[in-house]
């Protein structure tokens, strides 16, 4: 993990800055953090009751993002990411967006997931991994960040807020009611509830002004293999079974074409 991210990570336990010693985090109240051999650390303060993805779920997901199907949200999320400094990715996954919209800055990819942190921190030489519970403090310095990104991820809007230098932005996605269409409703999924778009306004009132939304729809070609793929990568794995996808997958005609459909939204933290 590079200095330059380093200087952005707080300790989860008493909020001062970390410093490398050795192959360890450390802060002055001597509360220390090993990396893990794939080069990710954990900042937990404590046991979450936040339930990471999976392995399977986690490898699912970078084989489908790694084929290009969602390139068009990650030109938009790069496209979106116009501040300086360091750019804090809040449930980052495999740090595929985070690696995109970089460019020239450092990048920290912070997810409930070890599995997630795993490859994340080898997604950039820029990019530094940590384990974090998204509603737990988080283990960011105060004012530390140019840009937080958040991508089909909780938001904390508070913490958000406070990681934030003053003019800092945020760049959120969010599925929009018909994302997937013609995969979920044939497979019986979760849908995107249709007030969503008002719950997020909600959540980040008061706290981030809204600068400007986008709306990116496109149609996908799948495979049944991407299709399954593309369902066990997101938080429909966790309501249906590997075996049951897989026979009502194979119902469908080849190719399956859903179509994508997301909002990327850009906010600046208010004073």
């Amino acid at each position: 993990m590079l200095d330059e991210v380093v200087e952005v990570l707080a300790c989860p336990h008493c909020g001062l800055d970390l410093e490398r010693s050795g192959n360890s985090l450390r802060c002055s109240s001597n509360h220390v953090f090993d990396f893990a051999r794939q080069g990710y650390v954990s900042l937990l303060s404590g046991r979450s009751k936040v339930v990471g993805d999976t392995a399977e779920m986690v490898a699912a997901r970078a084989g489908f993002l790694g084929a290009g199907h969602y390139d068009p949200i990650a030109e938009a999320v790069a496209a979106a990411v116009t501040g300086d400094g360091p750019v804090v990715d809040i449930g980052a996954g495999t740090g595929f967006y985070l690696a995109r919209a970089l460019g020239e800055r450092i990048g920290v990819a912070l997810d409930v997931s070890k599995y997630a942190c795993r490859r994340a921190a080898k997604a950039h030489p820029r990019i530094g991994a940590a384990v974090a519970d998204a509603w737990q403090p988080l283990p960011i310095r105060t004012g530390a960040a140019g840009v937080v990104l958040n991508v089909f991820a909780p938001r904390n809007a508070p913490e958000m807020r406070r990681i934030l230098r003053p003019g800092g932005e945020l760049v959120v996605v969010i599925p929009d009611p018909g994302h997937l269409t013609g995969l979920v409703d044939h497979l019986g999924l979760l849908n995107v509830d249709e007030s969503k778009p008002e719950r997020l306004a909600d959540q980040l009132g008061g706290h981030f002004t809204p600068l400007e939304r986008r709306t990116v729809e496109f149609r996908l070609e799948l495979t049944h293999a991407e299709a399954l793929a593309a369902v066990a990568m997101g938080p429909s794995a966790w309501h249906t079974t590997p075996d049951a996808l897989e026979a009502k997958i194979a119902a469908l005609p080849s190719p399956v074409t859903p179509t994508a459909a997301v909002t990327v939204a850009r906010y600046r933290r208010t004073p």
